[in-house]
């Protein structure tokens, strides 16, 4: 909005004095404001939306018909959960207001965002209700979880493929290390591609939305590594400079970064040791599908996987955990296990380590893996 009416109004602003509030039409500028804004939209509302989960009795069960881990959570049971509400209402009003409404693909990020929460706010109010009643925490089934983000992936996909229609960059296919493009998509490949990284990369950073201020903590150093990677392609001579994959009017997905940065570092202000809320799968299904999106649009599918390597080795070590005990059961009569407990966080729970050492950690390996990310982009 602030976008528009400076775009429009300038020639007034300027003749009254008013010139400098052109800053609002500036990237970086955008994305520092995002930040801010998005991360005082958090701290401004957070105790009130806490205490409106908590009138509604939508506290989290602690339950996951696991004895071991029922015991490890036992601490967290009544604690708020939905606060993803807060994260995405941060970021999308911060986007509405400082972003380029103008913009493509800002607008596919929102549709991207809210869609996500949806579905996740849908199986978080199932757990709530339904679930609450039967004694268990069962919301939506797999398979609706998944049909609902693999439709909206879909369709985000498609669209995207359509809008960069007239430039090669934008459907090309870009890695590590490598200056150049490797291979050029189609439709079908590029959609699937697409569909792919949203949907795998939003239930990996829900896997990990397990201990306070885990997710949270990590997102938000995703969501910085990302907002330099936007910017540095949204300024044409720098990134032409860094030879990275320039996808034109994509720099302004630095924007959505930094809110969803400023709503990630706002929510932790709540949800670090002891957590008074938790985002449920509101928040991180939908976190998760809106960087996946930034990192598709933008050409770092990749990258992303090394930046975000922590929510990687999470959805991993599930996959791992729940086709080996499968396979065991089949082979053997019997299941047996890689991990002491999956996700992986829990493994590591399990060898003795404390809820704050295990996040902290994963922070730090987060840190590591984002600054060595971000210097693959000079080693083109």
């Amino acid at each position: 909005m602030l976008y528009w009416l400076v775009d429009k109004y300038l020639p007034w602003l300027e003749a009254n004095g008013l010139g400098f509030l052109r800053v609002f039409n500036a990237l970086t500028f955008q994305s520092v404001a995002a930040i801010l804004l998005s991360f005082l939209i958090c701290i401004a509302f957070g105790d009130g939306v806490i205490a409106w989960l908590r009138s509604m009795k939508f506290g989290d069960r602690a339950t996951f018909d696991q004895a071991e881990l029922d015991k490890l959570m036992a601490g967290k049971k009544g604690t708020p959960t939905m606060g993803g509400l807060l994260i995405i209402s941060a970021i999308v009003v911060t986007t509405l207001l400082l972003a380029d409404l103008g913009n493509f693909y800002v607008l596919m990020g929102l549709v991207c965002v809210v869609g996500l929460g949806a579905i996740g706010a849908s199986d978080d109010w199932l757990k709530l209700t339904a679930g609450r009643k039967s004694g268990s925490r069962t919301g939506l089934t797999e398979p609706e979880k998944l049909i609902g983000q693999v439709g909206l992936a879909i369709v985000l996909a498609m669209f995207t493929y359509r809008h960069g229609r007239e430039n090669e960059v934008a459907h090309s296919l870009f890695l590590p290390f490598i200056k150049d493009p490797v291979w050029e998509m189609s439709l079908v490949p590029f959609v699937i591609l697409g569909t792919g990284v949203i949907v795998c990369f939003s239930n990996a950073v829900n896997f990990s939305d397990g201990l306070d201020g885990l997710c949270g903590g990590c997102m938000s150093i995703v969501s910085f590594a990302f907002l330099i990677l936007a910017l540095l392609a949204g300024i044409p001579a720098v990134g032409r400079y860094l030879l990275l994959p320039i996808v034109p009017t994509s720099g302004e997905l630095a924007v959505v970064a930094g809110a969803m940065l400023g709503a990630c570092l706002g929510f932790l202000w709540f949800n670090c040791p002891p957590a008074k809320v938790f985002m449920g799968d509101t928040g991180s299904l939908a976190l998760g599908g809106l960087i996946g999106y930034i990192a598709f649009v933008i050409r770092h599918e990749f990258t992303l996987v090394l930046i975000g390597g922590v929510f990687v080795a999470e959805a991993v070590s599930v996959l791992i955990q729940r086709y080996w005990f499968k396979y065991t059961r089949l082979r053997y009569g019997e299941g047996r296990r890689v991990f002491l407990m999956a996700p992986i966080h829990h493994h590591f729970q399990r060898k003795g380590w404390t809820e704050t050492q295990v996040v902290i950690r994963f922070w730090l390996i987060g840190a590591i893996l984002a600054a060595m990310a971000i210097a693959t982009v000079k080693l083109r």
